[in-house]
Parts: structure tokens; sequence; C-alpha cells
């Protein structure tokens, strides 16, 4: 196996595990030799996948999380150390949407929700790697943002503003934690074939689904499968040099 691939061994935690870009990651990772452990609000899908995963032979585990309640996430981190007997890598991927709407009419509930799944999520599970990770070697933490966190968002604000706060908190860790071995990068997708996207398009008219279709140069979604390898290579060793830095899958979107 190459190197870019090869993350043989590399325990490896992901949140939003159940569906999506999450759940595709977590299943490439661990068809390339990771011991992977899957965290998600929706148990049913989470079990399933890991049981499919198992079936397959990989080393994956289910543990229901709630990203807004700093307990729940530090019990996910106590499972995963115990399960997996350590931790390389973490992917902070739980994230949710909004319906779109010009800023004067989003809910105070749409914006507080956002930034407590998207953002302050985040941010408890950045803090909860770092207490695991830190003096034990090399450590990477991948969060995912968005095309959104890098430019203007029309109709979006609400989790435009939650993903910007993830770069913030992407570099700024990435300067603080860079002399003990531990690394911060974000994956920033543009629009992606997933569950929640497919979800915002069908609350939109067929103008605005062309529109968000046509953002892309190459004039069509991501596909799931395009973002999770690239976390891979991210995961792998072979992005040892990599911090800090807004990893940009976005077909020329902002080019």
């Amino acid at each position: 196996m190459n190197k870019a691939s090869d993350v043989t061994n590399k325990r490896i935690l992901i949140t939003g595990g159940a569906s999506g870009i999450g759940a595709d990651s977590g299943l490439l990772l661990a068809s390339r030799g990771a011991k992977v452990v899957l965290a998600d609000l929706n148990e049913q899908a989470g079990n399933e996948l890991a049981e499919k995963g198992q079936a397959d032979g990989f080393e994956i585990y289910f543990y229901k999380v709630d990203v807004t309640d700093k307990a729940s996430i530090q019990a996910l981190f106590a499972y995963a150390m115990e399960t997996l007997g350590g931790l390389d890598v973490v992917v902070n991927n739980a994230g949710i949407d909004h319906n779109p709407a010009p800023m004067h009419e989003l809910s105070d509930d749409d914006f507080d929700r956002n930034i407590a799944v998207n953002l302050k999520g985040v941010w408890h599970c950045m803090r909860a790697a770092i207490a695991c990770m830190a003096g034990k070697g090399p450590g990477h933490v991948i969060n995912v943002a968005s095309v959104a966190g890098l430019r203007s968002s029309p109709s979006i604000s609400a989790y435009s503003a939650s993903k910007h706060g993830v770069m913030g908190l992407t570099k700024s860790a990435a300067v603080e934690y860079a002399k003990i071995g531990l690394r911060f990068n974000a994956v920033c997708p543009s629009f992606i074939d997933t569950p929640m996207v497919r979800n915002t398009m069908a609350k939109i008219d067929e103008r605005a689904q062309k529109a968000i279709v046509g953002a892309s140069p190459m004039r069509r979604l991501g596909q799931v499968g395009e973002v999770s390898a690239g976390i891979a290579w991210l995961a792998s060793d072979e992005s040892s040099f990599m911090n800090g830095h807004a990893f940009t899958l976005d077909g020329g979107m902002l080019a």
C-alpha cells in the first residue's frame, strides 16, 4: 500500500459518523487498516454502519454522542481511548445546516443551534482531543468546515458564521499546539451530494438548485468519496507538514 493511503493501525475517532462524509470516511479508513470509532446522535444508523464494517472484517465501533453536551463528549473520548488504546486522529465532522433565508428572517433558534453544533461542538471536541493526545506522540485533529467558512454565503448566514468560527479555532490551535506535536487542519468542501445537502435542495426552487450546481466550474455536486479520500490522505503520514490549512474541495468554486 502506498504511503498516501496507509493508515494501518491508526486510531481514529469521527463525529457525525453515521451518514454522509463521516460514514464514508469511517468505512474507507477502516478498510485501509485504521481502527475507527464512529460517533453520532443517530444510534440506529451508527450501529448498523459499524456492524456492516465489522462484517467486512474492519475494526470499527459506534458510540452515541451529542456534541452539544460536554459530558457526552467526555464520555465519547473516554470510550475511544479505552476501545482503541489511544487516539492518533480526530475528525470533527458533526454538523447541521438551516433552511436558506435572508439574515433578518432567521430565527434565534436557527442561529443558536448552528453555533451550538457546528462551532461549540467542535470546540468541545478539540479540547477533549488535546487532553487525550498531548504528550503521547504526534496527533492530528481534522475539522470539517466548509467553503461557507471562507467566503460570503448569502441565505445561510448562521451556518456560514459557525464555519468561519471553525476556521478560527483550527488556525489558532494549529499555532498554539504545533510545538507539542499536535496538528490542526480543516477540510472545506463546497456542495457535496450528502443527505444534508439533498435536504436543503429539496426546500428551494429549481432555479436555486441549478445555481448551487452551477456554482462550481465543474458544474456538478461533489461526491462523498471525493471528500473522504481527502480526509484519508490527511489522516496518513503523508500530510505531516500540513498545519493550520484550509484543505478546499470545491471543484474550483473559489479559484
